[in-house]
């Protein structure tokens, strides 16, 4: 049965800006996880990922029906599976499963979240 559906997108213009202007952003969106696999990245894929990680934990916020706030970003981790899918790692919903798609175009990274119970 399904919880909850979330969907988000995140103008990549946006991130890149924020990366360059606030560089400490970074470390409060991704865990150290996903900081690791940030560092490893070319810029350009910094900022795909990071636009994709963010429109993740907002949309598994929305999914869970909170909103980010009473779920912060450290909360929900999204990392990659060994075929490179995002799964996500870790997150205050633990009755169930969540599953997660992440897609770019040149200027936006969306995601969606589904919380099955």
């Amino acid at each position: 049965m399904i919880k909850g559906i979330g969907i988000d997108a995140v103008e990549l213009s946006r991130i890149k800006k924020i990366i360059e202007e606030k560089p400490q952003f970074v470390k409060r969106v991704l865990t150290p996880k996903e900081f690791a696999v940030f560092q490893s990245l070319s810029k350009h894929r910094q900022v795909e990922y990071l636009g994709g990680r963010f429109a993740c934990k907002e949309a598994f916020s929305k999914a869970y029906g909170t909103g980010i706030g009473a779920v912060t970003f450290q909360e929900i981790e999204v990392l990659n599976n060994e075929k490179g899918a995002p799964i996500v790692t870790m997150s205050p919903f633990t009755e169930g499963q969540a599953f997660v798609s992440i897609t770019h175009t040149d200027t936006t990274a969306f995601a969606q979240i589904i919380l099955e119970i």
